[in-house]
This record gives structure tokens, sequence and C-alpha cells, in this order.
């Protein structure tokens, strides 16, 4: 017998704001029932858990010891463009010339995330290391 993962929780100030920036982040839907002024507020992913937002009194103090990684449809750069673009702030960038790494950011509320290279970022890399003689991971 196992426990099945249900929701990434996420502590916040603004639960219902909060959630509408995931939403946009990922393409998916509020839960249907949750309204502005929601202490609890869900975006509901296409699999996997679902990212619960969670109004509590105290603000966030520390780095987040757990954090999303995101892998995005289109290339990381395009993407951190995209999530600046929708309210977060760049915290770390750790992408490298050769294309390897990420992007550490950070949504309004301060909570860390990754954007990862996309498939199409990891293919470039690739062929370019094959093409310089170089076999590829």
């Amino acid at each position: 017998m196992v426990s099945v993962l249900q929701n990434v929780a996420i502590d916040c100030a603004n639960a219902y704001e909060l959630a509408r920036f995931w939403s946009a982040v990922t393409g998916r839907p509020l839960d249907p029932e949750d309204r502005p002024g929601s202490r609890e507020t869900a975006v509901l992913l296409a699999e996997g858990p679902v990212l619960y937002f969670n109004q509590v009194p105290e603000p966030k103090t520390v780095k987040n010891r757990l954090h999303l990684c995101l892998r995005p449809e289109t290339s990381r750069d395009r993407e951190v463009e995209r999530l600046l673009g929708l309210g977060a702030q760049l915290v770390a960038d750790r992408r490298n010339p050769d294309g390897t790494g990420w992007a550490v950011l950070a949504d309004p509320e301060g909570n860390e995330f990754c954007v990862l290279r996309s498939a199409s970022d990891r293919a470039a890399a690739d062929a370019g290391e094959t093409d310089a003689g170089v076999a590829g991971p």
C-alpha cells in the first residue's frame, strides 16, 4: 500500500491572486469554485497533483526548501521572458553558454522556482555536441 501525492501546498499572503499567477504560468484553470478573497485556492493541472494555495498570516522569510521546476514547451529563454512579463522576478541566472543550466525565478510573493531547458533546447545542444565530434548525453 502506498500514498498518492494529492497536491503541492504553497503558503501565501493572497491565495487567489497567487493562484491566478500560477494559472497563467501553467495555462491551467483555477478551481471553478474559487473566487477573489478565497483563503484556499487551487490550480487544476492536467496531470499529477493540484497546486494548492493556502492563505496564511505570516510572510515568507527564507529560501524555499522545496520548489517547483518547470520544463517549458518553448525555449527556456523565451519562457523566462514570458514569466518575467507575468510578474516573476529573476533570482539567479544559472544558464551556461553551452545551453545547460537553469534560471531561478520567484513568483510575486517570493517563492522560488526554476525554469529548466526545454526538449528543443536539449536537442539543439545535443546536435551541437554531435556536430563538433563530441557525443551527446
